[in-house]
């Protein structure tokens, strides 16, 4: 079974943390990883950088940047995580943009995931349809999950195909806005959580964007399975570097 499956059925509220690769130090990824699952993080989204990163936010575009002026690369990423297995055991999911996964030849790059220990991608500008015709083959073959996003946008018919199609959690996006751009969730923002938990999917939700605190958090899991750091995170590591994860993760549970 896939990790993220795995974990999932544990039952526990899923704390997920995203970072970039590369950031703040170009050596930084494993140590970071590392020191997340220490320290109780259930699920890890590794942010592969990208030039035109359209729906992150200011924080993460400018780590994004900053990774790439590192020599932030995809081969460099799987030379890193060549050996993660040895010493992580949860779920690890690539977070990025379609083009660096097309540019690298997509069963090629499955294929590394698959070596490595990826267990899934992200990837929000690959559209459902292209994925079911081009790709969902051979996402299986490499036994990689592909997590798909909703907004609250998204048409009930539209999630109901999502739904059929994955095969681990949906990321739920809290708001319409980019990463980072939201401090707390209204009430607008608790009844779309409390509707999509009314259409009893068959997949788990695991919301994402304005999640910074314990508050937050608490408010995003209620009704759903878990919730998704990134924007908060990132700022914490360039404000007080990487040793300063513990403390990080004491302000969220």
């Amino acid at each position: 079974m896939n990790r993220i499956n795995q974990k999932l059925k544990e039952g526990k509220k899923i704390l997920s943390i995203y970072f970039t690769a590369g950031y703040p130090k170009i050596n930084d990824t494993v140590k970071i990883i590392e020191d997340l699952e220490k320290n109780g993080v259930d699920l890890i989204e590794i942010g592969l950088p990208f030039s035109d990163p359209l729906a992150d936010g200011p924080t993460i575009q400018e780590s994004s940047t900053a990774a790439l002026k590192n020599g932030m690369h995809t081969e460099l990423l799987f030379e890193q995580l060549k050996d993660i297995r040895k010493s992580v055991s949860i779920p690890l999911i690539i977070m990025g943009y379609f083009n660096p996964v097309f540019q690298y030849g997509v069963e090629a790059f499955c294929k590394r995931c698959q070596e490595i220990g990826i267990d899934g991608l992200i990837l929000p500008d690959l559209p459902l349809d292209v994925y079911l015709q081009d790709y969902e083959a051979t996402f299986k073959k490499y036994g990689l999950i592909n997590v798909f996003l909703i907004t609250p946008q998204t048409s009930v018919k539209r999630i109901k195909e999502i739904d059929a199609a994955s095969t681990g959690f949906i990321y739920m996006v809290s708001s319409a806005s980019t990463t980072g751009a939201t401090t707390g969730f209204g009430h607008e923002q608790q009844a779309y959580f409390e509707r999509i938990a009314a259409l009893n999917l068959k997949n788990p939700q695991i919301v994402g964007f304005g999640i910074n605190n314990a508050e937050t958090f608490d408010q995003a899991t209620r009704t759903t399975a878990g919730a998704i750091i990134g924007s908060a995170f990132i700022k914490h590591l360039n404000r007080f570097g990487i040793d300063s994860i513990p403390d990080f993760i004491k302000t969220i549970r």
